[in-house]
């Protein structure tokens, strides 16, 4: 194997970026690394590592496998995804030209990836970052009384089941089975209703604020905004209101009680999240180990092909830590 030392760059706010390679064997290199990787992740809440050249499938799977404490299958996905196996996936199939904004990725699950692992096998001409920010900090940056009314009461997201965005219920709950999606909602909290048309409608009440599963700190921690009517495009919204009425857009956000959330809100949100982003454009082989508790992510439109792989790591329950909304299970 041959390997040049690694330097580490603090200077990119919560991003620790580590130079090293080229190597002949990434695995080897991430199985001697580890411990360094995810003690840098705790740290600063992400790292970037560039110079592994990673650009297999097969070899970055081995990477994620190394690093992770344990891969988990996606439940409940936001958008379809290309599955290669034992928890690793392509990035969302989402719209090149639309900004998918900031998020925690399955936050409204009862079962989320404390750690996300992203690799680049190829960058985009222009554009495409998976931009970060640190969700204490955003937490900090909000009024206090927003803060307090989600603490108290967390939020609610709704999700109607279509082939026209997002995933359907079949992939996001890769099952073509309805008794096993209907036993998976039960166990969930997760309120569903199937309808008319074979689409499928459900309901789920979800803390907006939890603390670090490892630090305790405290953590705006939601899609609140992201799943937000408010966030879609103005004219994909009036499209989907014209198609299925405004109970019925693939997705949306309210407050825990049940009360509306104003644009406004949604927009003071994303402008929070905005003034907090750090983004570092994706080089070919680069290695992106993040927080999913304390880092929230997006991705950024882009131009030319893009191919980053994704895995769900390490799960966590808010079972592990005291919940700041009691969600029970049948």
């Amino acid at each position: 194997m041959t390997t040049r030392p690694i330097g580490v760059d603090l200077g990119l706010g919560p991003i620790a970026i580590l130079a090293t390679g080229p190597t002949d064997d990434p695995p080897r290199w991430a199985t001697e690394h580890r411990d360094l990787l995810r003690r840098l992740v705790t740290e600063r809440g992400a790292v970037l590592v560039r110079g592994l050249r990673l650009h297999d499938v097969s070899g970055t799977a081995s990477v994620f496998a190394r690093l992770a404490t344990g891969l988990m299958d996606e439940k409940e996905a936001f958008a379809p995804r290309h599955t290669y196996g034992n928890g690793v996936y392509s990035s969302s199939k989402w719209p090149p030209t639309q900004q998918m904004c900031m998020h925690h990725e399955l936050s409204y699950a009862l079962r989320f990836p404390g750690m996300m692992l992203f690799a680049c096998l190829s960058s985009p001409t222009s554009g495409g970052a998976t931009a970060l920010a640190d969700s204490p900090t955003v937490l900090a940056a909000l009024p206090d009384e927003l803060v307090e009314r989600f603490e108290h009461e967390g939020w609610l997201l709704t999700r109607n089941y279509n082939d026209d965005i997002g995933a359907d219920w079949t992939d996001a709950f890769g099952t073509e089975d309805r008794t096993a999606v209907e036993d998976y909602c039960r166990a969930s909290a997760i309120e569903f209703a199937w309808q008319p048309d074979g689409g499928l409608r459900t309901r789920q009440r979800r803390s907006a604020v939890i603390p670090h599963p490892l630090t305790g700190r405290r953590c705006w921690f939601n899609q609140i905004a992201f799943l937000s009517e408010w966030t879609l495009d103005p004219e994909i919204r009036e499209y989907l209101v014209d198609l299925y009425g405004a109970d019925g857009l693939p997705f949306n956000t309210r407050y825990g009680n049940g009360d509306s959330i104003s644009p406004d809100t949604v927009d003071l949100i994303n402008q929070v999240y905005q003034a907090h982003t750090v983004r570092e454009p994706w080089q070919d082989g680069d290695l992106l180990l993040v927080d999913n508790v304390r880092t929230a992510h997006s991705r950024e439109a882009y131009e030319g092909p893009r191919n980053v792989m994704a895995a769900l790591a390490d799960p966590v329950r808010p079972a592990d830590g005291p919940p700041t909304v009691e969600v029970t299970t049948s």
